[in-house]
């Protein structure tokens, strides 16, 4: 049934592998779309997840499997919790991205584990999840899919820059659309970190302490995926067979490659936003509290770097997937081709009754 208010919980985890994020929102139709995030919270992921996650790439289709059912488990138990603490009884679905797995649109692969049909059952809800399927089917990158969430519900910024395991980017040209990766972000820098026994570098204070280191710069900002025009994705693949072998060739001090790789992801995102002028930039994902990531990239632009709420920088991804589940359950557009590269525009995902 087509309603003009809905209650629902957004489900996401990254590439960052920080945790699971869970949105509480609620979207309603006027003019244009409004929506108001009613709970929020992040459930970190314990070392063995962590380790689980990260070793995806280099599964077996069985272990693939048998992680993909454990991983749905997992998932129901986190969102049962999310729901029973925060006492939420009103909804109307639980939208869920799951956790990329494989990502090979080139092959027309893609693969999000946590999205197996019994998920609804667990949790007792109708469920809409597994949106990057259909539009990898339709020939397009399968992501990025949050730029219809920037157009339809933050349109009043010129650009959406999400710094999380990968720096991504959407904004209208001539009234179309589009969206990208543009460099990994979170994903490298977090992976350094963990030679100093940390998580992530707490607001940069590690990179800014390094050595920019020329060839090595020049080495990351040649790579030829930056030759390439959208739409164009990236993924943990690429990452481990181009970037981090780049990198650990050149067999310098930690806080250096920080600090190169720091200027790395400033450069590649000031070569997007410097292509229009006296433009807001809204900034959202966990790159937002490096700090001295955030002062490099405003030393490269005259653009606006606008930092929002607290809530928005930490969930807007999962806020947006709440509302692509919307978006689903009402048949409208969810996935464009002018951001996927598909053959056309769709409603994308999956509908699991409970």
């Amino acid at each position: 049934m087509i309603k003009s208010e809905y209650k629902v919980i957004g489900v996401m985890s990254g590439t960052s592998l920080d945790g699971i994020d869970l949105v509480y929102a609620k979207f309603e139709k006027k003019a244009k779309w409004h929506f108001d995030i009613l709970v929020a919270e992040t459930y970190n992921y314990d070392n063995t997840w962590r380790e689980n996650l990260k070793k995806l790439v280099s599964y077996s289709h069985h272990q693939l499997d048998k992680t993909d059912n454990d991983y749905t488990e997992y998932l129901a138990h986190v969102i049962n919790r999310f729901i029973e603490k925060n006492k939420i009884t009103e909804i109307d679905a639980v939208c869920s991205h799951g956790h990329t797995a494989l990502h090979r649109p080139e092959s027309r692969l893609t693969y999000q584990i946590g999205n197996k049909p019994f998920l609804a059952n667990l949790i007792g809800n109708v469920v809409v999840c597994d949106f990057r399927v259909q539009d990898v089917e339709l020939g397009g990158q399968g992501a990025p899919l949050v730029p219809i969430g920037d157009k339809l519900l933050f349109s009043e910024y010129d650009f959406c820059l999400n710094l999380g395991g990968f720096a991504n980017i959407s904004t209208d040209i001539d009234n179309e659309r589009i969206a990208y990766d543009i460099c990994p972000a979170n994903i490298v820098l977090n992976h350094y970190m963990k030679f100093l026994e940390e998580e992530y570098d707490d607001d940069g204070i590690e990179a800014s302490k390094g050595n920019i280191n020329t060839f090595l710069l020049e080495s990351l900002n040649g790579l030829k995926f930056y030759e390439s025009t959208h739409p164009k994705s990236l993924g943990l693949e690429w990452v481990a067979s181009e970037v981090f072998p780049l990198i650990d060739s050149f067999k310098i001090d930690l806080q250096d490659i920080l600090r190169t790789f720091v200027e790395h992801i400033a450069i590649q995102i000031s070569k997007e936003i410097n292509k229009k002028n006296n433009a807001s930039v809204l900034v959202s994902g966990g790159g937002v509290y490096n700090g001295f990531l955030i002062k490099r990239l405003e030393s490269l632009t005259h653009n606006k770097i606008v930092i929002p709420s607290k809530n928005i920088i930490e969930f807007k991804e999962a806020l947006i997937f709440a509302f692509l589940g919307v978006l689903k359950l009402r048949n409208e557009v969810n996935t464009l081709k002018s951001v996927t590269g598909a053959i056309k525009d769709h409603s994308s995902g999956v509908v699991y009754p409970s």
